[in-house]
């Protein structure tokens, strides 16, 4: 139970809210609007975590490390019948179902006490979202403070979306109707995210995610999977990239104003961030690799699941025992450069970022209009042997858009918006691989992130448009022969091996994936890639 020693509510407004709306009593007692200093208090005096030595919450998330996308819902009915691209990626909930549940997770909170937490999503105004997040867990509130958008004053009465997060009730799969006793629901037409069963906050950060994917389209908006920062003249550049790409680490760049890590839209002319802070991976944080990152692990962010030095209260980033998903967030002023409004203007370069464990695409190439489509439907990258269970050799991995576990609406939906923002707009779009040359991963070797680096920069700066380019066979792609800081070797993955005939293998058999993976979404793309003879 949480300590009887409350918090003064006078310094936040109020100590009970009307939750009539939500079937809970009108006068519930609850926290509400908790400054994170009092959320760790509460964390830490009701075992939810600990205090590092840097006085930063540590938490476990308990059974569940990262999210569960077999067990992610939407509630079937009149508003997403006929729009959401149903399929493995976005499973039907009942009605009458949603309607059941919902009542024995509002049953289970009733006699509880719990934290409240009204925010914002989209950092542009006219697209904004008014949410309340409902929490179980003092540690999951700090979790939205420190990802959602946090007003200046409290201005929500009525807001537009509710999330509820209950971790600790579990459902039953035969009554529920649920695959198992975890589960996320969006019902959009109640405006209702329904989250038990899991303490991973990232359920929470991602299905507001998928409502946005939902919603913005609608407006104009395209909504992106990437991170974005900006130049001292504002020139935007983003980054798409599935996790382990490098999407957070390359776009939090001292030289350049973050706007976000993460999650962002595309207007008529202007970019923004949906959130209000970073959710970073931590696996092998290091201050000289990633600075600002290490630098924002400090009193007020919150880290999951990870491990710490055998006797010390200080942080083992290298440990992964737990998981290979160790994670923190924190706010987006953390970052002592960060874009405050998160508002940036139309991107001048766009990055595909790929981690390719087959050794075969080369650090960059540049892409036209028809290759960006293809790409980014393509959403290409690797897992490495020994990431997970049953994985002997790189496997490749397609998530449309980069980010298919988020897409409400079919992937031809956003690339069709991708192609009239690139169409109007003078952008330089490249395919950045941050995987491996030489070979396979466990025979050639990954590139080394000061050379990416210098890549985004050679891009970014405008000396890339000045230098000679080659065509690189199997993929039809245009890499140039030379940028700065990089060996020119480097450039041509056919230098790097040892084996040619190897390599064609190799590539070849990465083409057919691709293939069979197009094939899939069905669309109407008029590129074509062609096999190496």
């Amino acid at each position: 139970m949480i300590s009887t020693k409350k918090y003064n509510f006078e310094t936040t407004g109020i100590s009970t809210l009307n939750l009539s709306y939500l079937n809970l009593s009108s006068q519930q007692p609850c926290y509400y609007q908790l400054p994170p200093n009092i959320l760790v208090n509460y964390s830490i005096e009701n075992k939810e975590g600990i205090l590092t030595d840097k006085k930063v919450l540590a938490v476990d998330t308990g059974e569940f490390t990262g999210r569960s996308p077999k067990d992610r819902f939407i509630v079937k009915d009149d508003l997403t019948m006929d729009t959401v691209w149903w399929g493995d990626v976005n499973i039907p909930f009942g009605i009458d179902a949603f309607d059941k549940l919902y009542l024995k997770v509002i049953k289970y909170l009733a006699d509880k006490d719990f934290f409240v937490r009204d925010a914002f999503a989209c950092a542009d105004e006219n697209s904004r979202l008014s949410l309340r997040v409902i929490t179980e867990n003092a540690y999951q509130n700090l979790f939205a403070y420190n990802l959602l958008i946090r007003p200046d004053k409290p201005v929500i009465n009525h807001p537009e979306w509710t999330i509820i997060a209950a971790p600790g009730f579990r459902a039953n799969p035969l009554e529920d109707e649920t695959r198992q006793s975890n589960f996320s629901i969006i019902n959009f037409s109640k405006k209702i995210i329904l989250i038990g069963g899991t303490g991973y906050t990232g359920e929470i950060k991602k299905a507001v995610f998928s409502a946005l994917n939902f919603l913005l389209p609608r407006q104009g908006i395209l909504p992106m999977h990437c991170s974005i920062n900006m130049g001292r003249e504002k020139d935007t550049a983003i980054f798409f990239g599935l996790s382990g790409t490098g999407k957070t680490t390359l776009s939090a760049d001292p030289d350049r104003r973050l706007i976000g890590d993460d999650e962002h839209g595309w207007g008529e002319d202007f970019v923004f961030n949906f959130e209000g802070g970073c959710y970073a991976k931590t696996v092998g944080l290091d201050p000289e690799k990633e600075p600002q990152i290490y630098a924002a692990v400090k009193e007020g962010a919150l880290l999951e699941n990870v491990c710490f030095h055998l006797g010390r209260k200080s942080v083992n980033f290298d440990n992964i025992a737990k998981t290979e998903n160790t994670r923190v967030s924190y706010p987006i002023h953390y970052i002592k450069n960060a874009v405050i409004p998160s508002v940036g203007t139309t991107p001048k370069n766009i990055f595909f970022l790929t981690a390719d464990a087959f050794g075969v695409l080369p650090p960059v190439a540049k892409l036209n209009k028809e290759q960006a489509l293809y790409y980014f439907l393509s959403g290409y990258t690797a897992k490495v042997a020994g990431t997970e269970l049953g994985i002997n050799e790189p496997q490749a991995t397609f998530s449309a858009c980069f980010g298919k576990a988020f897409l409400p609406l079919h992937p031809q939906t956003y690339a069709n918006m991708l192609s009239e923002k690139i169409s109007g707009n003078k952008i330089n779009i490249w395919l950045i691989n941050t995987g491996w040359t030489g070979g396979p991963y466990g025979v050639g070797e990954r590139i080394k992130l000061v050379y990416t680096r210098a890549i985004i920069n050679a891009a970014i700066n405008g000396e890339l448009n000045n230098v000679e380019y080659e065509l690189f066979p199997v993929f039809d792609l245009m890499i140039p022969k030379s940028c700065p800081g990089i060996p020119d070797e480097l450039l041509n993955p056919t230098k790097n091996w040892k084996n040619l005939t190897d390599y064609w293998a190799k590539a070849n058999y990465l083409l057919k994936l691709f293939k069979e993976n197009y094939k899939i979404l069905d669309n109407k793309s008029t590129f074509v890639i062609t096999d190496k003879d």
